[in-house]
């Protein structure tokens, strides 16, 4: 063992030697840029495989369009008279071999009106590579891209708004300039799912706004009430930080159980949330997208 051991250093240690000599530096592995490294994080993290060849890819899609793209669409999602492959149990399986589809490209499947394809080994590889790089698109929600969605009437969003919001919120007073603060996507959410106080502990993003949380007036049976925010509540107990900054819990239990009143600033939210129509959510959009 020691002697192989040896003759392999040595033999090592001559090749890496006559590179220097022959004016050649053993080539470091390439560095991967940071966005590289993130693709290669999520995909190890979603378990959806290495990325396909990109030269590949570009092969198979221009086979795959001009060939197949008429009954199975040009994005493999489906098309006039073929299935979506996208999520085809057969392409997933495949993995990008072309070792699964091979059989069904080369021999057709006249019963479903699809004819051969007298590709070669090298081009139903090009395809299966095409394939996977679109589930792995599909799979990797990452890379999602979200398309505009500010398009509504502000006009109409203005109306709805004066109808329903102005109440507690101001386009000149606290949302003055909200545009410019948040994009529309993170801006839409905001007026749709207000409850950044229910996150859990230790959850990423901005911390609470105390404007937004819940309070809760605890009534014992002796008539004592007791003030405060609201930690948590169920069928057994109520959990609150009272105004001294101490934690209480109650116990909703038995005879001497306390009345529970529960003070939600966002409950307003939530009653719009139920009878928004589709169009509404785009006007008050493009309203509030006026307010940069």
């Amino acid at each position: 063992m020691t002697r192989i051991s040896y003759g392999c250093g040595a033999v090592s240690l001559f090749l890496a030697t006559s590179m220097l000599i022959a004016g050649q530096e053993p080539k470091a592995p390439a560095q991967k840029t940071p966005d590289q490294a993130r693709q290669e994080m999520i995909a190890k993290f979603l378990a959806i495989g290495d990325a396909p060849d990109p030269e590949a890819v570009k092969r198979g899609q221009a086979l795959f369009v001009a060939s197949c793209g008429f009954c199975h669409g040009s994005n493999a999602n489906g098309g006039n008279s073929g299935p979506d492959l996208v999520r085809s149990v057969l392409v997933l399986h495949d993995k990008g071999t072309g070792v699964e589809i091979r059989p069904v490209i080369l021999n057709g499947r006249p019963d479903k009106g699809m004819p051969k394809f007298p590709f070669t080994d090298a081009q139903v590889k090009d395809i299966a590579q095409f394939l996977l790089s679109r589930s792995q698109a599909a799979a990797n929600r990452a890379n999602y891209q979200i398309g505009n969605i500010v398009t509504g009437d502000a006009k109409a969003g203005e109306a709805y708004f004066n109808s329903n919001c102005a109440g507690c919120h101001s386009a000149a007073g606290d949302l003055a300039h909200i545009a410019s603060k948040f994009d529309p996507v993170a801006l839409q959410a905001r007026f749709l799912y207000p409850h950044t106080a229910d996150r859990f502990p230790g959850q990423p993003g901005p911390p609470p706004d105390p404007r937004e949380q819940k309070t809760v007036t605890v009534t014992m049976k002796n008539g004592v009430t007791v003030n405060g925010r609201l930690l948590r509540l169920d069928d057994f107990t109520a959990v609150l930080i009272t105004e001294q900054g101490k934690r209480q819990t109650f116990s909703l239990d038995g005879p001497e159980a306390p009345q529970i009143a529960v003070h939600d600033p966002l409950a307003e939210h939530v009653r719009l949330l139920k009878q928004y129509s589709n169009a509404d959510m785009h006007n008050i959009l493009a309203f509030l997208e006026t307010l940069k």
